[in-house]
C-alpha cells in the first residue's frame, strides 16, 4: 500500500471515529432531553380530566400498596376526592402517619414565624443565635452558615442525613449530642454536622441541617420545639392531630407501619424532630395546603401564620442542581404550570417503607397529599404523576427516579453504535482489499 492510501485510509477511519462519537453525543443528549421532558411518559388520565385521573391514581394504590395509603385531592381549593386502603386496620383523613422528611417543610413554616416577626434574620450567622451548641471549626467561613442557606440545603453541610431513628425504650439523644454526632444516622452516613464545603457554594441535601434549624427554633423562642410548632403553627392552622412527638402507647387512629414485604413494623423515635418526626394526617395536611390560597369565607393566604409575601419567599428558588431551579426555602420546586407557577411541597421517605407526599400549586389551588407505609416510592410516584398529568412535564422527582433507566438507555444506543462504526468499517476494509487498494 503507498504512503498515499495509507494516509487515505487513516483519513477515512478517523471520519468514521468522528462520526461515531458525534453520533453517540446526539444520542446521549437526546435521551437526557426526553427525559427531562417526558416525551416517553405517558400520563395516567387525559389533561384536565379530573375524574380519569382520581380513578387510575386510586387503581394504581390498590394495586402497588403493600400496607396502608391514604390520598386525598384538590381543586380550586376543594377537597374533590379522597382514597383510602389498607391490609390491616382501616384509615381515614384522620389517621395519623410518620411523614418522614416531610416534615422539613412544616418545620420551614415555624421558621419563617420566626422571622416574620422579626426575631430571626434569614441572612445573619446561625451561630450569633446559639449558646447549647455550635458548629464545629471547619476549613470554612461558618459565618456564611445562615438559616436561608439552613433552609435550601446550600450552607455547605455534608452530612447527608437521613434518620434512622432509635427503637422503643431506647435512649433518646439530646439535641446537642445529635448534633455532634448523631447515633441514629442513617447507613453510610457520617452522622456529623459540619461544614465541608463553602456556603452558598452547591446544593446538598442536609437532614443536620434541619436538625440545627430545630435548636435554632428552641434558642430563640425559649419553648421546645414542640411546644413552639404547637401554638404557632399547628393550633392557628386547624392542624389539630398534628404533632412531633406523639404518645405512641395512647395515641388514637395511628396508622400502623408496614415493611415492603407486607409485614408490620415498628414505629421508631427521633431526636431530629424537625427533620423527620412529624406525625400528621391527611385532613391536616390539606389544611396546610389550604393555607396557601385564600380562604371560601375570605380567609387570608398564610391563614393569619404567615403572610402572602413570606409564602411567596419561600417558593422563590434558592437553589439549582444541573442548572435548574429545585429548592426554595424549606419546600421542593416540582416543576412549572404552563403560567410559569411553581408546584411545591415536600416528600418524606424512611425505613422500613415509609413515603410521603404533600403538593400543591399555589396559583391554581390544585393539590394532592398522599401517605403511605409499605411500599418505599409509591407516594412520590402518585404525586409525580398527578404533576405530569397537570402540567405534560415530568417533576424533580420523577426525573430522578428515572435516572437509572436514563442512564442504561444511554449506553445501550453507545453499544449499539459502536456495533455499527465496527461493522461499517469492517465492510470498507473488506471492500478495500477486494479492490486490491
Amino acid at each position: 500500500m503507498t504512503r498515499c492510501l495509507k494516509v487515505e485510509v487513516l483519513l477515512r477511519l478517523l471520519k468514521l471515529l468522528s462520526l461515531g462519537i458525534g453520533t453517540a453525543a446526539l444520542w446521549g443528549l437526546l435521551v437526557v432531553v426526553a427525559t427531562l421532558q417526558g416525551w416517553l411518559h405517558s400520563s395516567l388520565a387525559p389533561a384536565g380530566d379530573s375524574a380519569a385521573f382520581v380513578s387510575a391514581a386510586r387503581m394504581m394504590l390498590d394495586r402497588e400498596n403493600h400496607g396502608n395509603a391514604a390520598m386525598a385531592l384538590l381543586q380550586d381549593g376543594e377537597l374533590i376526592a379522597e382514597h383510602y386502603v389498607s391490609t390491616g386496620t382501616p384509615v381515614d383523613g384522620d389517621t395519623l402517619f410518620q411523614v418522614a422528611s416531610l416534615s422539613k417543610w412544616v418545620t420551614a413554616w415555624g421558621v419563617m414565624s420566626l422571622v416574620q416577626s422579626g426575631q430571626l434574620d434569614l441572612d445573619a450567622p446561625v451561630d450569633s443565635y446559639l449558646e447549647r451548641w455550635s458548629l464545629p471549626p471547619s476549613a470554612f467561613d461558618n459565618s456564611q452558615v445562615t438559616a436561608r442557606r439552613l433552609l435550601s440545603h446550600t450552607a455547605g453541610l455534608v452530612d447527608g442525613l437521613g434518620y434512622a431513628g432509635f427503637l422503643p425504650g431506647q435512649p433518646v439523644q439530646t439535641l446537642e449530642a445529635s448534633l455532634t454526632q448523631a447515633a441514629d444516622a442513617s447507613p453510610g452516613r457520617s452522622g456529623r454536622t459540619e461544614v465541608g464545603s463553602a456556603p452558598g457554594s452547591v446544593w446538598q441535601y442536609s437532614g443536620g441541617g434541619f436538625t440545627l434549624l430545630q435548636l435554632l427554633i428552641e434558642e430563640i423562642s425559649g419553648k421546645s420545639f414542640e411546644d413552639y410548632m404547637q401554638q404557632t403553627i399547628f393550633q392557628p392552622l386547624g392542624m389539630r392531630r398534628t404533632t412531633f412527638i406523639p404518645d405512641l402507647a395512647n395515641v388514637e387512629n395511628l396508622a400502623d407501619f408496614y415493611a415492603e414485604d407486607g409485614s408490620k413494623a415498628i414505629h421508631y423515635r427521633f431526636t431530629a424532630l424537625a427533620a423527620a418526626s412529624l406525625y400528621t394526617s391527611v385532613n391536616d395536611l390539606v389544611k396546610l395546603l389550604q393555607a396557601h390560597l385564600p380562604g371560601p369565607a375570605g380567609e387570608p393566604v398564610g391563614r393569619g401564620v404567615l403572610d402572602a409575601q413570606t409564602l411567596l419567599l419561600m417558593r422563590e428558588p434558592h437553589a439549582t442542581q444541573f442548572g435548574a431551579d429545585i429548592w426554595g426555602l424549606g419546600t421542593i420546586l416540582y416543576a412549572q404550570d404552563a403560567q410559569d407557577h411553581w408546584i411545591i411541597g415536600h416528600d418524606g421517605n424512611n425505613e422500613p417503607a415509609i413515603n410521603t407526599a404533600a403538593r400543591v400549586n399555589p396559583a391554581s389551588g390544585e393539590g394532592i397529599v398522599v401517605l403511605e407505609t409499605g411500599s418505599a416510592l409509591l407516594a412520590t410516584r402518585v404525586a409525580g404523576e398527578w404533576v405530569y398529568w397537570l402540567t405534560g412535564v415530568p417533576d424533580l422527582l420523577m426525573v430522578t427516579m428515572s435516572m437509572a433507566a436514563m442512564q442504561q438507555q444511554i449506553v445501550a444506543g453507545w453499544i449499539v453504535i459502536a456495533v455499527l462504526a465496527l461493522l461499517i468499517w469492517l465492510w470498507r476494509r473488506s471492500r478495500a482489499a477486494a479492490l486490491g487498494i
